[in-house]
């Protein structure tokens, strides 16, 4: 949600932040804008616009020049969509502009204080209190007045201000909200997400919290808010720009499914360790004696990745016999949770920046826990704090919604699982049943998706309906779940996710011709038990789908899924679902990649 794109150097800065700003489009947001200048300039240039990047671009004038600039893609907290509201905001005399993600916590106080002293403003927003500060400030360079206006300031932000006075620099700044530094030859760049870099340079630096950076064409430095000097070496970005095209797909969406396989590939390939039936996971940061010693595991995560964490806890507590269990990070960091010397904590986030799972990571550190990351972006702020971790290699994931991340952070907990296991109980002979299990995934998933005509036939029919059911039991719960957050993620269709054990328990009074039922339905120890909640909903005319490794009677439509291991069928059972909700959404003319209200990597509360 929200970003940040800054660049200073010789060439014609607008098109480049053009260009930036539309490799952020995947975030989310309602509006964007730009302020521009270069060397010989006098001034600030700016122009905002409510809706799509293509709308500013439209709002560009033909003689809007400069070399250096900072953009910004806008999704509201603080006043609604609109011009005004839009970034960048600029003081009254038109010298400062400031860029933001974040929130202001202490935004009305702030903004009281200097409407007493005959502020006037312009807009509804927290970030314009930044604004007026760094404007107001006497200091005597722009790094002094920004580091001013932060000492007053709580809450959270990733920031990049232009000075008029100052126009051979950007200054930024970092406090829970990502920051990247591109290191280019005599130029430099910034952004809240590689994604906008990566085009230009391959060389990052990475912000930690409390930290501050200056660039200018030639040159960078890091330092903290209380101006310490800090030492940033840069790193080498795998990822290719080609990564983040829809490479002939029509949408992200469908390219990020189709990638599944050779993304389970990747994160099984150079960790498979057949001498001892078990695997390497040289992140981790944990020997043999301190795996021994866990009690229990506590998986944190948000909505897919809390979902990836609930398949994550079952692969845990079956494969290595230890207690473990899943629970939303937003909830968690608010109950005062007991914190055990014997737990160990798993953060879950593709992007590595969800706030509110860093916001645990970080209480968690507090109390002295052990934090593991599961993790697809290197680099990232959960990535370094935690103690150690698995990153789930993925590659770079566009769309709004999580698909491959899904898939590999599943398969990097199976990893985990398996790990963990062989150092304790786990036998040989299980472990070696696993890794078989583990290699077949990329083939099977890929045998998933050459029936996608079928699925999308199968959506075509379960498009009109207003409301749908998902259930499953034990492992086919969290794929239930995780369904059916992306038939309403997408589709915009009400859906409800229950244990089908639950059934009895009052969701049977939903049932009706009109509200058809996803019934997940291994071939495990379980099978009768989904049989008989079948049975439970055709009795009372209720229309099922059901999603399983043999065709199912009770069932109106079946979609067959290869069987693997038991623990590892929850990985190939959400596949054909993910299918189901894009072609539904496509059939309903949703915009898939960018659906309605949401953002991509959520860094505000």
């Amino acid at each position: 949600m929200c970003g940040i794109v800054g660049y200073i150097g010789k060439r014609d800065v607008a098109p480049l932040l053009l260009e930036g700003l539309a490799r952020l489009e995947y975030r989310g947001y309602d509006s964007a804008g730009m302020v521009i200048t270069s060397p010989k300039s006098t001034g600030l240039k700016m122009v905002k616009a409510k809706g799509r990047v293509r709308d500013l671009e439209a709002r560009v004038p033909k003689r809007f020049t400069g070399t250096t600039g900072i953009a910004h893609t806008r999704w509201a907290t603080h006043g609604a969509p609109s011009d005004i509201n839009s970034h960048p905001h600029m003081d009254p005399e038109n010298k400062v502009a400031v860029v933001h993600n974040g929130i202001v916590d202490n935004a009305a106080e702030l903004r009281a204080k200097l409407e007493a002293d005959g502020v006037v403003f312009a807009s509804e927003t927290d970030t314009e209190v930044l604004t007026h500060l760094i404007a107001r400030s006497q200091a005597e360079t722009l790094e002094e007045k920004v580091r001013e206006a932060l000492k007053v300031v709580e809450g959270t932000y990733g920031i990049a201000v232009m000075h008029a006075d100052f126009n051979d620099r950007i200054v930024v700044a970092r406090n829970g909200s990502p920051v990247v530094l591109g290191i280019g030859e005599k130029e430099m760049l910034v952004a809240s997400d590689i994604a906008a870099l990566i085009a230009h340079t391959r060389q990052i630096v990475t912000l930690d919290d409390g930290e501050m950076a200056t660039l200018k064409a030639d040159e960078f430095r890091t330092y903290t808010t209380s101006g310490t000097l800090t030492t940033a070496t840069p790193e080498t970005v795998e990822w290719e720009a080609a990564s983040y095209d829809m490479g002939g797909h029509d949408t992200y969406m469908h390219k990020e499914i189709s990638e599944q396989a050779d993304a389970v590939d990747r994160v099984l390939r150079g960790r498979i360790d057949e001498k001892f039936s078990t695997v390497h996971l040289g992140g981790l940061n944990l020997d043999a004696r301190e795996a021994r010693g866990i009690r229990r595991v506590k998986i944190l995560g948000c909505g897919t990745s809390y979902h990836a964490g609930m398949i994550g806890a079952s692969l845990i507590e079956g494969l290595a016999r230890i207690p473990a269990d899943s629970e939303p990070a937003s909830e968690f960091r608010y109950r005062n949770p007991v914190v055990d010397p014997d737990t160990l904590y798993i953060a879950v986030s593709q992007s590595g920046e969800t706030y509110d799972v860093l916001a645990a990571v970080q209480e968690l550190k507090r109390k002295g826990a052990r934090v593991l990351g599961v993790v697809n972006v290197v680099g990232s702020a959960i990535a370094r704090e935690a103690d150690g971790g698995v990153y789930v290699h993925a590659g770079p994931e566009v769309c709004v919604v999580s698909t491959k991340c899904f898939t590999n952070t599943v398969v990097a907990f199976a990893l985990l699982a398996l790990h963990l296991g062989r150092i304790r109980d786990l036998s040989v002979a299980d472990g070696k049943r696993i890794i078989e299990g583990l290699r077949k995934l990329p083939g099977q998933i890929q045998e998933i998706l050459e029936g996608e005509e079928d699925i999308k036939k199968l959506a075509a029919e379960y498009a009109d309906a207003k409301s749908m059911m998902f259930i499953g039991r034990v492992r086919g719960y969290p794929v239930a779940l995780e369904a059916s957050l992306k038939l309403k993620e997408i589709s915009y269709i009400h859906a409800e996710a229950y244990p089908a054990s639950e059934l009895k328990h009052g969701p049977l009074a939903l049932i009706e011709p009109a509200m058809p039922t996803v019934a997940i339905v291994p071939n495990d120890s379980l099978l009768e038990k989904n049989r008989a909640a079948m049975e439970e909903i055709k009795a009372r005319s209720g229309k099922i789908l059901a999603v399983a490794h043999q065709v199912q009677e009770k069932a109106d439509h079946t979609i067959i899924v290869p069987k693997n291991e038991d623990e590892l069928d929850p990985i190939l059972m959400g596949i054909p679902l993910q299918l189901l909700a894009y072609h539904t959404a496509l059939a309903l003319g949703r915009d898939i990649d960018k659906p309605r209200n949401l953002a991509k990597s959520v860094t505000v509360e």
